[in-house]
């Protein structure tokens, strides 16, 4: 018997493992705290329609649909099966917060990841970024391509088209290149730094910013918006990030900052959430 097969048999991801750990990796998100602009447990950011409650009612209805998108992966479900249980998801969470959108991304980017997971977990193979990546292409790459090339009428595809952005559906179509060049790996240099669970999510969180076609920044601030904020995210980095920034004063300043300026990188809370998904997921056996 085969190493693989060892780990198939004793200690294979089933649907409800990958949807908790999608539940857990948006907590993980929403805790975490100074964010510049974003909802915490200590304030709105730069947001008067929701908070950290908002947020947690959109979790509580959300937590079946990472298991049930998980289980669609297993049975290798067509793309349009996926796009279903995102439809009937996003939905659930507009009734659970009132109509605000707390969770829209991250429905499309997470629900990804977790019918991905599963489709590896029905094939036997051990969940590492690259298998995700891989499959993920393999398995609905065409359609994500061609879901791309749809129009938007959302203000973030609105955005995108405006100002010749990247949007968040030709970021999955290039297989979350942020996510897993930049994001992902943010996260394992800092843990290897010994930069404690805080503190390497907020220089992931920065590292993600400095790099993403953010269209929620530029719906709210135009493209001046984006760049002011990569240009800040960029500057954090290059101080030492949240290594040099003892008391987070920096951080905590380009959070007032941002709420001034009514700025949120919300695609970058995606793409930060989806990365602790990654760890979660990819580190069960570390």
């Amino acid at each position: 018997m085969t190493a693989l097969a060892r780990y198939s048999d004793a200690h294979r991801l089933t649907a409800a493992d990958i949807g908790r750990a999608a539940t857990l990796a948006l907590h993980d998100e929403l805790e975490l705290a100074p964010k510049p602009g974003l909802v915490s447990f200590i304030d709105s950011g730069s947001h008067t329609d929701m908070d950290a409650h908002t947020f947690m009612r959109s979790l509580f209805a959300l937590r079946h649909y990472f298991v049930q998108i998980a289980a669609l992966g297993e049975a290798h479900a067509p793309f349009e099966a996926l796009e279903r249980c995102g439809i009937a998801a996003e939905a659930r969470m507009l009734a659970a917060t009132g109509g605000v959108n707390t969770h829209r991304g991250a429905i499309f980017t997470l629900g990804l990841l977790c019918a991905s997971a599963g489709a590896l977990a029905s094939d036997g193979q051990v969940p590492t970024p690259a298998a995700l990546r891989a499959l993920l292409h393999r398995h609905w790459g065409d359609a994500l391509h061609a879901r791309s090339r749809r129009v938007s009428m959302l203000p973030g595809g609105i955005a995108a088209r405006r100002y010749g952005l990247r949007s968040a559906s030709e970021e999955a179509a290039l297989g979350f290149p942020v996510l897993f060049d930049i994001a992902v790996p943010a996260l394992d240099a800092a843990a290897k730094r010994g930069l404690d669970s805080q503190r390497a999510r907020l220089d992931a969180l920065f590292s993600i910013m400095a790099s993403l076609d953010d269209s929620n920044l530029a719906h709210r601030g135009g493209l001046a918006g984006l760049e002011h904020a990569q240009h800040a995210a960029r500057g954090y980095l290059d101080r030492g990030g949240a290594a040099a920034d003892d008391r987070f004063e920096a951080a905590w300043a380009l959070h007032h900052d941002f709420v001034a300026r009514r700025l949120s990188p919300g695609g970058a809370a995606d793409t930060l959430a989806a990365a602790c998904w990654m760890r979660r997921v990819c580190t069960r056996l570390a």
